[in-house]
């Protein structure tokens, strides 16, 4: 059984069936009866064969949600918002299905983003830090929580909020902005990223199907601490790859679109105590170096075979 899973909980829904999904799927006792919501027919087969039932529906679309309604006693809220807009509709539609059941979840997981807090000047931060988002996809961030905390609150359901940043694993590495040689700012003008790893991430969504606190909101984050250029670095050097060109940001505006400038925008160092003493989350892979040294570790070996 894995660490973090209330025994309790038999029905769990998954929504937003993705990556982090499956990892999680994985980690779950294979006694659970997991749902997955999917949207083509291509997507569903898969996700039987990996052991859940499929039910076919649209976020964005609400007339097919209509048999999420007292399916689950669990949910699980990996789906992004829509791309545009201030409000997240497609959480709207989630939670107006579950509504419609005299028998509502007792417990509904949110995974979000880091990004609510905004540009905090490089600065530790925790849980208490308010949020000052500044791009339009993390205000859509902020009205998915808000929504979600007060329908909670409402209803009586646990709601606990996930706050992560940017999610990687070995095959969710940024090598196709390397190999294009992608820019990255100078040393002097470099932001603070944050990262988790994504059995990290999907390990916390069953700790807090456990041990998450109502209402509460937990930062999933790792214990590194680097600055974006420095991880492209790193991982160019793990991956054998080119390390990318330092620009000055005045020199990345001409050259790189608005949303990878947004990125560049905010630096924040971001604190975990709180996953880690009430969701009792011990990381697997606590930093970036621990896993980039395997990959590299494995691809010397690999070269070293064919050489």
């Amino acid at each position: 059984m894995v660490v973090g899973y209330n025994a309790g909980v038999q029905k769990i829904l998954i929504v937003g069936s993705g990556d982090v999904a499956r990892r999680i799927l994985c980690q779950l006792p294979r006694a659970c009866r997991v749902y997955a919501l999917v949207r083509d027919v291509a997507a569903a087969a898969a996700w039987r064969a990996a052991g859940a039932r499929p039910i076919l529906g649209d976020l964005d679309q609400p007339a097919s949600l209509r048999r999420l309604a007292g399916l689950a006693d669990t949910v699980l809220h990996l789906a992004p918002p829509p791309a545009h807009g201030e409000c997240d509709s497609r959480t709207r539609h989630l939670l107006a299905s579950l509504s419609r059941a005299a028998s509502l979840p007792r417990r509904l997981i949110y995974v979000s983003t880091t990004g609510v807090y905004g540009d905090c000047g490089g600065a530790w931060i925790d849980e208490t830090r308010p949020g000052a988002a500044h791009s339009a996809r993390a205000r859509r961030r902020v009205d998915a929580e808000t929504t979600l905390r007060a329908w909670g609150r409402r209803q009586g359901v646990t709601v606990c909020i996930l706050r992560a940043p940017g999610i990687y694993a070995a095959e969710r590495l940024p090598l196709a902005r390397l190999q294009q040689g992608t820019p990255a700012l100078l040393a002097a003008e470099d932001v603070y990223s944050n990262h988790i790893h994504a059995d990290d991430l999907a390990a916390a969504c069953c700790a807090a199907m456990r041990h998450g606190r109502p209402g509460r909101v937990y930062n999933v984050v790792d214990d590194s601490s680097l600055k974006m250029a420095d991880y492209f670095d790193r991982v160019a050097a793990a991956c054998h790859l080119p390390a990318p060109p330092r620009l000055s940001r005045q020199q990345l505006q001409e050259v790189l679109t608005p949303l990878q400038l947004s990125f560049m925008r905010e630096s924040r160092r971001i604190r975990n105590d709180r996953l880690k003493t009430e969701l009792h989350l011990r990381l697997r892979h606590p930093t970036v170096d621990s896993v980039l040294d395997g990959i590299a570790a494995t691809l010397t070996r690999r070269n070293g075979c064919s050489s």
